[in-house]
């Protein structure tokens, strides 16, 4: 006879807890996301800020585009674009600030693995004689806290120095744990992400988010069973996230240090059925919170069965060398959280561009807008 599992009560307190809070607060130029119960938030400004890499055939960053190059649909719709910039190194300095941050993952990774990510990670910190093209910083994440490095450096030695000194250390939690091992593991993940976004909003600028990680688990399939409140709760958390990622100029970057101990396996591709957009909370499941979706939406990338991370990082980094910020008005919508489908198409032959996927629209809350 199958099992039929239910996420705990315990699961759904704390993804209640999540979607509470990690709501957005109103801030200039911000819309908080709205509770599906509540009446939408009245703001002035329904822009939308998105952050778009064009690479050519070779996986290069391209440089020296223009607006008119770009063409920029809503659920498939052309919308004006507002506002256009292009970022290229020689513009960079010392506007628009742009960081990367390196999470170390200790609750969904094994220790072997662990050390081999943050051996190849302080690799990658001193070479070039420890000089970094970018301000960067580090976050330890492990079963009893969240580490966030406060202050971003370009001096690869001194946070390879560093990040020798933050062992995580011995850990309660392993992937061994089974499912309710499993579902602790996602409750961590998710309070930790949910922390990280919640630091970086009070930040300018964009940020590169590396997690080094095998991702935390789906608890998605035919014997995983949710209760409405369950879906209720998880469409909410992808809708808060999904915003708040996108406020804190988050670009989110999935690399395995399993590197080819994981090549082939069930991991490595399940996620891919989850990359839709979430139109409602009865089309939810817990998989849509998963590392790699969040990466991929986010206009990251998601790396995996490779066994050298050094070289994984310099191609996930090549896209701060050139990008462009667009924005857009969103359309009123005709609920709350109205899940819109977002693509940037580039009128030049043999590119492309990548950004966010998506986002929740709101409707307007002032009548003749």
């Amino acid at each position: 006879m199958r099992t039929v599992l239910r996420l705990s009560v315990i699961s759904f307190l704390s993804l209640s807890a999540f979607a509470q809070q990690g709501r957005p607060q109103a801030a200039s130029g911000q819309t908080p996301a709205a509770l599906p119960s509540e009446t939408a938030p009245s703001t002035a400004d329904h822009g939308i800020w998105l952050d778009v890499v064009v690479t050519d055939k070779a996986g290069n960053a391209v440089a020296g585009l223009t607006e008119q190059d770009f063409t920029l649909l809503d659920d498939k719709q052309p919308r004006k674009i507002t506002s256009f910039r292009a970022t290229d190194a020689a513009s960079r300095a010392p506007d628009p600030a742009l960081q990367v941050i390196f999470v170390v993952d200790a609750v969904n990774t094994g220790i072997q693995s662990v050390n081999y990510g943050r051996m190849e990670l302080s690799k990658f910190l001193r070479q070039d004689g420890g000089r970094l093209s970018e301000p960067t910083s580090f976050v330890i994440f492990t079963d009893t806290d969240t580490r966030i490095q406060p202050t971003p450096s370009r001096d690869g030695n001194a946070l390879a120095q560093s990040l020798d000194s933050n062992q995580p250390g011995m850990r309660d939690l392993n992937r061994s744990g089974g499912f309710w091992g499993a579902e602790e593991r996602l409750d961590l993940s998710l309070k930790a992400i949910n922390q990280l976004t919640g630091s970086e909003r009070r930040q300018p600028g964009r940020k590169l988010v590396l997690w080094m990680s095998p991702g935390w688990p789906l608890l998605s399939g035919p014997n995983i069973e949710l209760t409405q409140k369950n879906e209720q709760w998880l469409f909410q958390t992808i809708v808060t996230l999904s915003g708040e990622l996108r406020e804190a100029g988050i670009t989110l970057y999935s690399i395995d240090p399993l590197g080819m101990n994981d090549a082939g396996g069930f991991r490595t591709f399940y996620y891919q059925s989850f990359l839709k957009g979430v139109p409602s909370y009865n089309k939810v499941q817990a998989g849509n919170l998963a590392l790699q979706v969040l990466a991929a939406q986010s206009g990251g990338r998601v790396l995996n069965s490779n066994n050298d991370v050094v070289k994984e990082i310099d191609s996930c980094l090549e896209d701060a060398k050139a990008f462009y910020t667009i924005s857009f008005e969103s359309p009123p919508a005709d609920r709350a959280n109205e899940y819109h489908a977002l693509e940037v198409k580039v009128d030049k032959p043999g590119l492309k561009a990548r950004t966010r996927t998506g986002y929740y629209a709101q409707p307007y809350a002032t009548a003749g807008r």
